[in-house]
C-alpha cells in the first residue's frame, strides 16, 4: 500500500530556492470548480508552516473540498463543507496519519479560527468588506495536504455590509 509523502518545511523551502517539476502543469489541467485550491506558497497565512505537508501521490484517490456559504436567515452565515475521497476522523486527531483522513482548519482572513470536525459551520460575525474564508484539509497529525502542487484548500469570498 502507498502511504502518503510527508514532505517538512525544509524539504519545501529546497524546493523554492532550488526548484521542482511541482505544479510545472498546472496551466494544462485548470480547476473547473468554483473554489479556488492555492499554489503552495510561504508567503500564504497558513499553519502549515508549523506542521508540514502531505503529498498525495499520483494513483491515490485525490481529496476535494468544496466549501458552500449560506447566510443565515437571523444572522452570520452557515459554513458546509462538502467533501470527497477525504473522511473527517476527529478520533484520530493528533494519531499516526492515513489515507485521505483526517480534519480541517478554518481560516478567516488568513486567520485559523478553529478546526473543522464536521461538515457545518456557524460563523457569526465578520468585519465590514470583503472577507476571506478558507478551508484546508489536514492529516490527523495535522500536515496540510497536497496534490500537484496545490494545497487541498477552498476559499470563498464573503461580502459584508
Amino acid at each position: 500500500m502507498n502511504k502518503p509523502l510527508l514532505i517538512t518545511l525544509s524539504t519545501v523551502c529546497s524546493i523554492l530556492v532550488f526548484g521542482n517539476s511541482i505544479g510545472a502543469n498546472e496551466d494544462k489541467n485548470k480547476d473547473h470548480h468554483q473554489h479556488n485550491h492555492q499554489e503552495f506558497s510561504l508567503d500564504e497565512s497558513t499553519d502549515m508552516h508549523h506542521h508540514g505537508i502531505v503529498v498525495i501521490d499520483e494513483g491515490q484517490p485525490v481529496p476535494n473540498v468544496d466549501l458552500v456559504v449560506y447566510e443565515d436567515t437571523v444572522k452570520g452565515w452557515n459554513l458546509e463543507i462538502k467533501l470527497e475521497n477525504f473522511q473527517l476522523t476527529p478520533q484520530d486527531v493528533n494519531s499516526e496519519n492515513k489515507l485521505n483522513q483526517g480534519h480541517a482548519h478554518l481560516f478567516v482572513n488568513g486567520n485559523k479560527v478553529t478546526r473543522l470536525y464536521g461538515n457545518w459551520y456557524y460563523l457569526d460575525n465578520l468585519p465590514t468588506g470583503s472577507n476571506e474564508v478558507k478551508v484546508s484539509l489536514n492529516a490527523n497529525s495535522h500536515e496540510s495536504l497536497m496534490h500537484q502542487g496545490k494545497m487541498i484548500e477552498d476559499v470563498e469570498i464573503i461580502e459584508v455590509k
